[in-house]
């Protein structure tokens, strides 16, 4: 079959191309000798620190919502006393990992592929290169590697508030001690929940990073190619997110962790 030359499968395979090779040049720079400590420690603190606060914020919300939405149809089972389990599960397993990834690719995402973007048409990434200094792995490899690294700590971060915030939401209705609420909920918790989470989350991270600077490095078209890229960005971090979700879920099916 033929693909038409400017066709949307024309634009797909060539996406996908660009950003296999962008992915790959990642892999062989990563592990580099003379890695830019220095620029890779201020991008973890910057991404780790700017997204903090909102991810916090949307994990409490997220954990009170669940807990006081799911409580009427518990109760009408009578099984009220599973509420802090089912809450725990749904939040690390699934519901904090994702919307943590979509928060850090709406932000981090959109701010690499802008910034990068920026850089790329006022040419200061080939002044970089004219100066002698590498500009993917000072600007790339750093960037990616932080946010592989920061997703997972703000998600284990947002499980925790999004877990307390699911005590207060008990709270509201009848009393229940921190101690007990503690103890139902890894009571219900086990290892098969929280590795899966965590280790996709990492994948997650490098998404966000990987298709920012992707498209901060490949913007064109002056100044209207930077705000494209930083939309493009946010959506193209999203769909791989959540195919990455699906791939996993079925992966833990498969390996009998479900």
């Amino acid at each position: 079959m033929k693909t038409e030359r400017g066709g949307p499968l024309h634009a797909f395979l060539l996406e996908t191309g660009g950003f296999s090779v962008f992915v790959a040049r990642f892999f062989r720079n990563a592990f580099h000798r003379r890695f830019e400590w220095r620029e890779f420690v201020r991008q973890s603190v910057l991404n780790g620190n700017g997204s903090l606060p909102l991810v916090a914020v949307t994990a409490f919300i997220m954990g009170l919502v669940l807990t006081v939405q799911s409580r009427p149809t518990l109760a009408r089972f009578g099984a009220e006393s599973m509420l802090p389990a089912m809450v725990a599960v749904s939040v690390v397993r699934e519901i904090v990992p994702v919307i943590t990834a979509l928060i850090c690719a709406g932000k981090i995402g959109s701010g690499m592929g802008a910034e990068l973007g920026s850089m790329k048409v006022t040419e200061q990434i080939d002044a970089m290169e004219v100066s002698g200094t590498n500009p993917f792995r000072y600007l790339a490899v750093t960037r990616i590697w932080s946010t592989t690294l920061m997703v997972p700590l703000l998600v284990i971060l947002a499980s925790g508030i999004a877990i307390w915030a699911s005590w207060i939401g008990v709270n509201m209705k009848d009393p229940l001690s921190w101690q007990l609420f503690y103890r139902q909920v890894f009571d219900a918790l086990s290892l098969g929940d929280v590795l899966p989470a965590f280790i996709k989350s990492f994948f997650f991270g490098f998404v966000v990073g990987a298709v920012g600077c992707y498209k901060g490095f490949t913007t064109a078209k002056g100044t209207e190619g930077v705000g494209r890229s930083a939309h493009n960005a946010v959506v193209m971090a999203s769909l791989l997110i959540f195919i990455i979700d699906l791939l996993a879920v079925q992966i833990t099916d498969i390996l009998g962790l479900n």
